[in-house]
């Protein structure tokens, strides 16, 4: 019986290496085709707000500050989304006839709040204070992200791992009682 030498497995092993490697291949492309084809359309792009609001036009483009339709964030715990009133505030003179806008004549004539959907989340036990940060100086950015480059918000869903990350970074106050959950 003649001895089996290594070089007599190495050819047999990288003959079997190419099937193998298009096998992955073949398995990496269709999940990239299933993931590309079956994830709905503008699933990372938000949700359909009652009246199309573009933050790329309102922050980006014009340059409105945060604070002007979220006038709250300087001292609630609730932002609050802008009031029917606000938006009119300039879309009383600026395209007032344009089909999105008279929605919001309409919803200010019936004495309706806009319907608009919540896009940010935090636990419900999670008290948080815009205020602080705002007086520490933290851009609406670093936790909001770019919203000025977006037409629609995809919002975030806040895990208290992003906080923490963040007040450690900064050497802020990491005590639970004092900073989030009072």
């Amino acid at each position: 019986m003649e001895p089996i030498t290594p070089s007599a497995y190495g050819d047999k092993s990288k003959s079997n290496l190419k099937p193998v490697i298009l096998a992955i291949a073949c398995f990496v492309f269709i999940g990239m085709f299933l993931y590309y084809f079956y994830a709905p359309p503008g699933y990372k792009i938000g949700p359909q707000q009652p009246i199309p609001f573009s933050h790329q036009l309102h922050a980006g483009v014009k340059e409105i500050q945060c604070r002007f339709c979220h006038p709250y964030v300087d001292y609630s715990i609730h932002p609050g989304i802008p009031p029917v009133e606000k938006c009119l505030y300039c879309h009383k003179y600026i395209i007032p006839k344009h089909p999105e806008i008279l929605k919001e004549h309409e919803y200010f004539n019936t004495a309706s709040p806009t319907p608009w959907v919540k896009v940010n989340y935090l636990a419900e036990h999670v008290v948080f204070n815009h205020q602080r940060h705002i007086r520490s100086e933290i851009e609406c950015k670093e936790c909001h992200g770019e919203v000025e480059k977006k037409d629609r918000l995809q919002g975030v869903s806040f895990r208290m791992g992003f906080c923490v990350e963040c007040h450690r970074k900064k050497k802020a106050n990491l005590d639970c009682w004092l900073s989030c959950h009072n």
